[in-house]
């Protein structure tokens, strides 16, 4: 017993190696590399097919629908590498808004307001993570369930109606995703898509130079040689889910910027979306593995090709269609990965 526990030790302690910045740069470039060809590549095709695809101002607008898929991403990316799943995040953006506009309307500041919001958002993270790491029921089941509690609450608390705001009481909240005025334009972007950039970046800096990140990963790739390793396997998982509730908040944020209302009904399904651009980005659904460049990459291809199939005039369902075929073709190459490594 005591042998297999050192050989256990001296396996974790070469996971710095194994997930360190080096080897992130060593296996990263191929799956990023395809996919910024097949992201090249529909570019090319949707704007043969309509020339003004391709245009400073329609990138634009992609990168602003991409911030809120991409933000809540972040977190689904913790999530995934430390070999969960959560299914609420939708939901969490809906509650997020409401929360947000609930808010304004009683009069607290717009920073209030958000703290409020991204606050109630954590909240139903460590609810989550809480449930997992206490009843032992896998995290699709929970996730599964207070997907509908939080779309519950959401419409509850703004009594099944949209929660309108004072358009004077928004300021910067407004102004987060919105268009660039003149003077704006050298920010290239609005202000909600650096935010969105900003934060990946901490996250890179989290999973990849922090004992946090080498737990994260460690969790995800094996739980049971982690705890023998001494790492607090529920803390580490409660922070993951935790921390994906933050993100979810600040996605609900900006998803509230776009909107200017507590809609409860919003972002329905787009769970989908922000599992679908970890797996297209190069996160395996079974742990262990995940690339927040990818990620931001992946989300980014879901916007465009959304934003394709309506510049072709495609109907909705033809748009369902696609994007369902993209997600089974993404979780079908996490299966080619596992059968590999």
């Amino acid at each position: 017993m005591t042998a297999n526990i050192r050989d256990t030790q001296k396996r974790t302690e070469a996971i710095p190696e194994s997930f360190g910045i080096n080897t992130l740069w060593r296996r990263a470039p191929l799956d990023l590399l395809i996919l910024l060809f097949a992201l090249v590549g529909v570019f090319a095709f949707f704007s043969f097919k309509s020339p003004s695809f391709y245009s400073i101002a329609n990138v634009s607008t992609i990168a602003q629908q991409t911030a809120i898929v991409g933000t809540a991403a972040l977190g689904m990316t913790l999530i995934i590498i430390a070999g969960g799943i959560d299914l609420s995040v939708g939901s969490v953006i809906a509650l997020t808004t409401v929360a947000i506009a609930w808010l304004l309307q009683k009069g607290y500041s717009p920073s209030a307001a958000a703290l409020g919001g991204v606050g109630v958002a954590a909240l139903c993270g460590f609810f989550n993570g809480l449930l997992t790491t206490t009843l032992k029921v896998v995290p699709f089941i929970v996730t599964l369930g207070t997907l509908l509690v939080y779309r519950g609450a959401a419409k509850g608390f703004a009594g099944n109606q949209k929660i309108d705001v004072d358009p004077e009481r928004l300021f910067w909240l407004e102004s987060l995703l919105a268009s660039l005025a003149k003077e704006q334009k050298w920010m290239i972007v609005p202000p909600g898509v650096w935010m969105m950039i900003l934060l990946a970046v901490l996250v890179i800096a989290l999973l990849h130079l922090t004992k946090f990140g080498l737990h994260v990963f460690a969790v995800g790739s094996n739980e049971a040689t982690a705890r023998l390793c001494g790492v607090r396997v529920p803390l580490v998982q409660l922070a993951v889910y935790t921390l994906a509730g933050v993100f979810a908040g600040i996605a609900g944020m900006l998803q509230f910027s776009r909107l200017t209302v507590g809609d409860p009904t919003v972002a329905q399904g787009q769970e989908l979306d922000v599992i679908a651009a970890v797996v297209i980005g190069g996160g395996s659904l079974s742990g262990g593995r995940g690339s927040i460049v990818g990620t931001l990459i992946g989300a980014f291809f879901m916007r465009t090709v959304r934003s394709g199939c309506s510049y072709l005039g495609l109907d909705n369902w033809v748009q369902e269609v696609v994007t369902g075929l993209i997600i089974v073709a993404a979780v079908a190459l996490d299966r080619l990965r596992q059968r590999r490594s």
